[in-house]
């Protein structure tokens, strides 16, 4: 399973996500969205900074993040992340 998290600081659901993937130890990549407050920021090695506009190609109707991918098919955002994963098991 390839998963994607496409994020930005300071979203509440955007660390939930990432929080469950990690209790459930499933790897996954992250692209955050670079603004002013977050552009010194260390990444991982599973991250990537993306600009709003490479979000908006990923995702033309994305209105809020996170927006997650599970093997290259856009699922929703964290509800439907636990979702996604209940329904796995």
């Amino acid at each position: 399973m390839q998963i994607e998290i496409y994020s930005k600081s300071n979203c509440a659901f955007c660390v939930k996500a990432k929080n469950l993937l990690n209790l459930k130890e499933i790897p996954f990549k992250e692209f955050i969205i670079q603004d002013p407050t977050n552009k010194h920021m260390d990444l991982k090695d599973n991250q990537k900074w993306i600009t709003k506009e490479d979000l908006f190609n990923e995702f033309p109707n994305a209105r809020t993040v996170p927006q997650i991918k599970i093997d290259n098919e856009s699922i929703g955002g964290y509800n439907e992340l636990v979702t996604y994963l209940d329904n796995a098991n």
